[in-house]
């Protein structure tokens, strides 16, 4: 690979010693003065002293440079003469002519770049796909391969410079013939040649990466080399975005890139002068694109731009306008109505939903079938249907709203036969609507994974919320039936072999007593018990759920999104929270676990108590006398009070007002953006039954 000192440079294409050091060196005096005066001509742009010397002179080498490096080729196009350039391009040996084809492309000389191009050694069409690095083994002249013959990096071609500079016109010429922007390789690649460019020199392989990425970012580019540039932007954004986690010394520079793309997304669609055109750049390749049941636009790059996080791209005017006509489908004149109108029409529906549903269910291909097909409908239906669900969930709890009948110790029964825990375990009318809805509940999201793909489904919170609580319904349910099972065949048993009239009397096996029992009396492994432990769980998410519908207001919209930062902002904290505690929980144990029953009370003897004390600690509701000893221990207590009085300040003073800081700042940031992107790409995310989503739109 060291081809620096092979016979190329014995052929003394340099004739100069080259350098600025050697400026005023008495070996600067190598050039000749017929050398001299012709790369003054070339400099100057005196085309008939080029031309007479290039014609009449015997001893003249053309390929001599000055004190800098530089032929006469590329003094004449660094000072844009066209006429020597091509006067030069026709003499046959000519040194460093991809030298000065990427010298006339960082300066944008067209038609400098045109005639450099027209030359025969771009005959060949790997002159234009090889880097100056990857033709050094050619051993030519065609670049200077070391620092002081060239100004441009060893891994840039011709293509990726006219990327860089944004050459709308170069980057167009060099793609017609054939020139393209090789994709770097994966990151973990482990091929022969990117082990080979890692081993040999790291740092040069990484920038190779991230220049073959700057010209693939280049709107130029993008614009130039792709059938679909949106398309093509949006997944080298992703693309980008991911690698800045990855190559995390160049963080900085891809995210940067990765904005590139997005601005130039946004900055496309903002070049759309009517609806057809919108509706191209939104809908993509429509010949390609899954069929729609509604004849809807696709809206494949939308969808794309939501599952990438393209904000400025989904909250453009013209794209938000667009979904708009698309959201007030067939209710065209509602748009234009004041808010109190889209109440009694949104009232209008919840009352009417059940004639509604039923009317859809007999004619859906009528007027009224079509109307309820529109993604507002839709949105209002699914609404509604689970504000109704919310309101079966209270219903089902409103007879204990006062308290119960029975307490934990005493067993109700409706006649002295009945084993008690068959009528605990019944289902009851409310409970039977419940799992009615979470059945087409659970139908919803099954037809959204089959639609979606289970990859697609699980990257998006709403649906793994919805999973969870769906699950969650459904192993309580099914806790609650296997108790009621149990529960009817015990009653059986009493039926069929037990004589008394009333059955307190009775000796009955234990495994028919224990559904007698009252509940302070029941094991904690019941059913019973698991499946009323799983069902309050399921309420919590249940009306955490309903937060899907904040993102479709202005003013709610930022605090939900406020809420979703603080969790994450919430995680980053536990980290060292958890390390902090950890610590003086240990330590503390450590101290107090050798005086179990001699203290006050029983903090810090065991891990359990250690844990109870400091975390209710926080909240203010630990007392100073879990650190007092009943012994005149006074070295243990004092060490026992520095530890909890630091452990205190650490985690109240310190860490909370951080967390505190934190969370103030998340709400800041997004209330001084208030971007209406967010909601959007929110209420994107919410795919599946009652949630707004891109589908409901298709």
């Amino acid at each position: 690979m060291h081809r620096r000192h092979t016979t190329v440079r014995e052929k003394g294409r340099r004739q100069a010693v080259r350098g600025p050091a050697y400026m005023f060196n008495e070996r600067g005096s190598a050039l000749t003065p017929e050398e001299e005066g012709f790369l003054d001509a070339a400099e100057y742009g005196n085309i008939p002293v080029v031309r007479k010397m290039l014609e009449e002179s015997k001893t003249l080498n053309f390929n001599c440079v000055d004190y800098m490096g530089q032929n006469a080729l590329q003094l004449a196009v660094g000072n844009e003469h066209l006429e020597v350039t091509e006067l030069l391009l026709k003499k046959e040996g000519l040194a460093r002519v991809g030298d000065g084809l990427l010298l006339a492309i960082s300066k944008g000389y067209v038609r400098i770049v045109e005639a450099i191009l027209g030359n025969p050694a771009f005959s060949q069409g790997l002159r234009l796909t090889q880097s100056p690095l990857e033709q050094e083994l050619r051993d030519d002249d065609f670049y200077a391969y070391d620092e002081d013959g060239t100004r441009f990096s060893h891994d840039v071609t011709p293509i990726i410079l006219a990327a860089h500079c944004q050459e709308y016109e170069i980057v167009h010429i060099l793609l017609t013939k054939g020139a393209r922007i090789e994709r770097p390789h994966d990151y973990f690649c482990k091929c022969n040649e990117c082990t080979e460019k890692q081993r040999r020199d790291s740092f040069s392989h990484s920038r190779s990466r991230m220049n073959a990425y700057k010209g693939l970012a280049s709107a130029a580019y993008l614009s130039l080399s792709s059938e679909d540039p949106v398309f093509t932007s949006l997944e080298l954004s992703n693309e980008l975005a991911r690698l800045a986690n990855i190559e995390t010394e160049f963080k900085n520079d891809y995210r940067k890139l990765s904005m590139q793309c997005k601005d130039f997304v946004v900055g496309v669609l903002d070049q759309c002068r009517d609806t057809e055109e919108v509706e191209a750049i939104l809908n993509g390749d429509v010949d390609n694109a899954p069929p729609s049941e509604n004849n809807r636009p696709c809206l494949e790059r939308v969808k794309l731009a939501i599952k990438y996080e393209v904000k400025k791209f989904v909250a453009h005017p013209n794209c938000q306008q667009q979904l708009l006509t698309i959201w007030y489908e067939n209710l065209s004149g509602l748009r234009q109505q004041s808010i109190g109108v889209k109440c009694w029409t949104v009232l209008g529906v919840s009352l009417g939903l059940p004639f509604l549903a039923l009317a859809y269910w007999i004619m859906p291909c009528s007027k009224l079938g079509q109307i309820l097909r529109s993604p507002f409908m839709k949105f209002v239906a699914h609404a509604v249907s689970f504000t109704i669900f919310l309101g079966l969930l209270v219903i089902n709890a409103s007879d204990r709203f006062e308290g119960v009948k029975n307490l934990p110790n005493e067993t109700i029964t409706d006649h002295p036969r009945q084993v008690f825990r068959v009528k605990t375990t019944q289902f009851s009318w409310t409970e039977m609507l419940i799992m009615k809805w979470v059945l087409g509940m659970i139908w919803s999201e099954v037809k959204e994974i089959w639609v979606d793909g289970p990859r697609e489904y699980v990257n998006h919170l709403w649906n793994v919320l919805d999973f969870g609580m769906l699950s969650i319904f459904v192993a309580s349910f099914t806790a609650r039936l296997m108790a009621f099972l149990k529960a009817s065949k015990a009653q059986l048993y009493v039926d069929q072999f037990v004589t008394n009239e009333d059955i307190r009397n009775a000796s009955l096996p234990t495994e028919v007593a224990y559904y007698t029992y009252a509940r302070n009396k029941w094991r904690p492994s019941d059913p019973q018990i698991i499946s009323e432990g799983l069902y309050a769980i399921a309420v919590v998410l249940s009306f955490s759920r309903i937060a899907y519908i904040l993102p479709a207001n202005e003013s709610f919209g930022p605090l939900q999104i406020s809420l979703g930062r603080t969790v994450k902002d919430i995680f980053k904290f536990m980290v060292i929270f958890i390390m902090v505690f950890v610590a003086f929980m240990i330590g503390m144990f450590n101290l107090y676990s050798h005086y179990l029953g001699a203290k006050y009370n029983p903090a810090f003897t065991t891990v359990e108590e250690s844990f109870k004390t400091l975390f209710w600690s926080i909240f203010g509701l630990s007392e100073v006398i879990s650190v007092v000893l009943k012994y005149d221990h006074k070295f243990i207590e004092n060490i026992g009070y520095v530890l909890y009085g630091v452990y205190n300040v650490t985690m109240v003073v310190v860490l909370l007002n951080m967390l505190i800081a934190m969370i103030n700042s998340s709400y800041q940031e997004i209330e001084g953006s208030h971007q209406p992107a967010e909601p959007t790409k929110r209420a994107g995310e919410s795919g599946g039954g009652g949630r707004l989503n891109t589908d409901e739109l298709c």
